[in-house]
Parts: C-alpha cells; sequence; structure tokens
C-alpha cells in the first residue's frame, strides 16, 4: 500500500534560507560545510531548540562532532555567530545561538546599496567631475548597475579609486570595475584588499630595481593577467 503524502505538511516542515546567503557566502569568506551548519542552526532554531550540540549537529550532517564544534568555534571567531544568555519561564539563565552578526554583515552592504541606488550615485559622479553628466556617461552607469549587476558601493569605490589616481575618466573607471568582476572581486573590501595587497607588492619589487620611467602601479596592476 502507498503511503499518501500530504503536501500540506511538505510546506508547513520547511525552513527559510535567504537566498543572499546562498548567493554570496563565499563573499563573506564562508565555505560550504559552515553554511550547512549555518541551515542545520536554522533547522533546531525552527524546532525550539536554541542551543544544539555538536553531537545534535553532527546527527545531521556528514561530518564528525569534533569538526561541528570547530566551525562552531570559526564561526563565532569571525563574527558569524555569537552566544546569548537568556531566561527561561522559570527565570533560569539559558544560552542561545544568535545568527543576527550574520545577517547583520550579510544585509548591512545590501542596505547601503539599496540607499545609494536612488539617484546618489550619478549626483556623487557630477561632483567629482564638476559638471553634469552627459547622455552617453548617464547610460553608462546605468549599464553599470543593471545590466552587469554591480553593487553602487563597488562603482563608488572605482570613482574614488580614479580620482586618487589622477585618471578620472569613465573609460578608466569602467576598465577598473570590468577587472576587478574578471578576478572575482565583488565587495568594496576585496577591492581595498586587492589594491593594497598589490601596491606593497609593487613597492617591494621598486625598491629592488632601477627606476626606468613613471608608470601608474595601479594601471601596471589593471594590466597584470
Amino acid at each position: 500500500m502507498t503511503r499518501f503524502i500530504s503536501f500540506q505538511d511538505i510546506l508547513l516542515n520547511q525552513i527559510q534560507v535567504p537566498v543572499q546567503l546562498l548567493d554570496q557566502f563565499t563573499t563573506l569568506g564562508l565555505k560550504e560545510q559552515e553554511v550547512m551548519v549555518i541551515i542545520q542552526l536554522l533547522r533546531f532554531q525552527q524546532e525550539k531548540n536554541d542551543f544544539p550540540t555538536p553531537n545534535d549537529l553532527a546527527s545531521h550532517l556528514t561530518i564528525s562532532e569534533k569538526e561541528c564544534a570547530n566551525i562552531l568555534r570559526r564561526l563565532i571567531q569571525k563574527n558569524f555567530l555569537s552566544i546569548e544568555q537568556l531566561k527561561n519561564e522559570a527565570n533560569q539563565i539559558t544560552e542561545s545561538y544568535s545568527l543576527n552578526p550574520l545577517w547583520e554583515k550579510l544585509f548591512a552592504e545590501k542596505q547601503e546599496d539599496q540607499a545609494e541606488g536612488d539617484g546618489t550615485i550619478f549626483i556623487l559622479f557630477e561632483q567629482e567631475f564638476g559638471r553634469p553628466l552627459s547622455p552617453f556617461e548617464i547610460e553608462m552607469i546605468n549599464t553599470w548597475l543593471d545590466e552587469d549587476e554591480l553593487a553602487p558601493a563597488l562603482i563608488k569605490a572605482a570613482l574614488r579609486e580614479s580620482v586618487l589616481m589622477g585618471k578620472l575618466n569613465f573609460k578608466y573607471i569602467d576598465r577598473i570595475l570590468r577587472e576587478w568582476k574578471k578576478k572575482g572581486i565583488h565587495t568594496v573590501e576585496q577591492a581595498r584588499n586587492a589594491s593594497k595587497a598589490f601596491h606593497e607588492k609593487q613597492a617591494a619589487k621598486k625598491d629592488n630595481k632601477p627606476k626606468k620611467r613613471d608608470t601608474s602601479i595601479y594601471y601596471n596592476w589593471l594590466e597584470e593577467e
């Protein structure tokens, strides 16, 4: 006899996982196993278990209790997870895991992008160029936002880099953004770290080699394969 499956039960027996987590976990520096532990924490929270043990988590994963404990420790150290003290109905102190630090990291940049995406980025460009933007320049910014789906904060960072390097023109800014995208750079922090690392590397080379010509370090970085 075939067992009847209630679709209502299937729909009710689910957990909600933000799409942003699945899209951006690598950008945040999370690994697949860490994401699975996070999903299991969500599952236990839904089951009213706010402080599952590593053994509880491991029983639903393919990793050991020790590995689960290490992942929980890393998530706390990297400020993706915190432990909070609560009082239960009997006025007893209990502990629970909180994923609020992760949600703050995940959605803070999105909120900033939304705040900047209402036209303020065009105003910023006009302020830096000291003139109104041409229709072609406005279309290029819209292409970055809509077709390339670049974060306004990242476009703003590219604008700042072009100002810093004394190369304030749209062709140069577009080249910066496309090179960042090719290198898998999607956040301002990643762009800043990559640029800093390259500048330090080039500065070390400059100290060990005779100076041939005055070439922009940042431009060389964009040319590097």
